[in-house]
């Protein structure tokens, strides 16, 4: 299963996933909306065992989420909202739609320093709100009466992305810490002359031309020397 990023040309995919799993359907051009605005937050899963017969088959998404950022939040803090997520039930119960809640709020948080997603969810939608509720940790915040086109409820729901800016940060400080601890072990040499013992590098010098003259000695004594002798009498030549 391969999750990534949606592409425009997945619409028409994501759009029968809609029609066959959930009552509230979209038009294309709210899809396209979504993908050209906030190409960075929503995300298909991809059924990659399916073999394809030519380059032309189209790919078998089993999964999307649909999301976008809030243009003008009335409360004016920055957040995302999950506008659709379906998966088809061929595929459930493999983790599928948590994995793209998941994507989909990382990219929140890193793109666009979202504070908290929101969500809406049908109140008699058990599976849902259990996914949302005890796996991701979202809060229900209040009950919007007669939400849904057909006159039921939906929880309006939220998650603070706290949680996310820290591991990105705790991530962000450990290449870091890395490379401080390296430079503590080896501060390397000064530059030029500078700090040095004149004595020391008359030491270093010697020590190094005699390491020269014992390579040389070993190398001859293996037929290397009068190799490259031959080599650089010939290119002399």
């Amino acid at each position: 299963m391969d999750i990534r990023l949606l592409r425009p040309s997945d619409i028409p995919l994501i759009q029968h996933a809609n029609l066959e799993n959930l009552p509230e359907n979209y038009f294309l051009k709210y899809y396209l909306y979504h993908a050209l605005s906030w190409p960075q937050l929503s995300y298909v899963a991809v059924d990659v065992s399916r073999p394809k017969k030519t380059a032309y088959d189209y790919p078998k998404i089993v999964g999307y989420v649909l999301a976008k950022m809030e243009e003008e939040p009335t409360d004016g803090v920055q957040h995302g909202h999950i506008t659709s997520l379906s998966v088809m039930r061929t595929h459930r119960r493999l983790g599928i739609a948590e994995k793209l809640m998941r994507q989909s709020q990382q990219a929140m948080v890193e793109t666009f320093h979202a504070q908290y997603v929101s969500l809406h969810v049908r109140v008699s939608n058990n599976a849902a709100i259990h996914l949302y509720r005890d796996t991701l940790g979202f809060k229900t915040e209040k009950t919007e009466l007669k939400y849904y086109a057909d006159g039921e409820d939906a929880y309006c729901m939220k998650l603070d992305l706290n949680f996310i800016r820290e591991q990105l940060e705790d991530n962000d400080e450990e290449p870091a810490a890395a490379e401080r601890d390296g430079e503590a072990a080896d501060e390397g040499e000064a530059v030029g002359d500078v700090g040095r013992d004149p004595e020391a590098k008359k030491d270093k010098a010697a020590a190094a031309e005699k390491e020269k003259k014992r390579k040389v000695k070993v190398g001859r004594g293996l037929g290397v020397g009068e190799l490259v002798e031959r080599v650089e009498s010939k290119h002399s030549g």
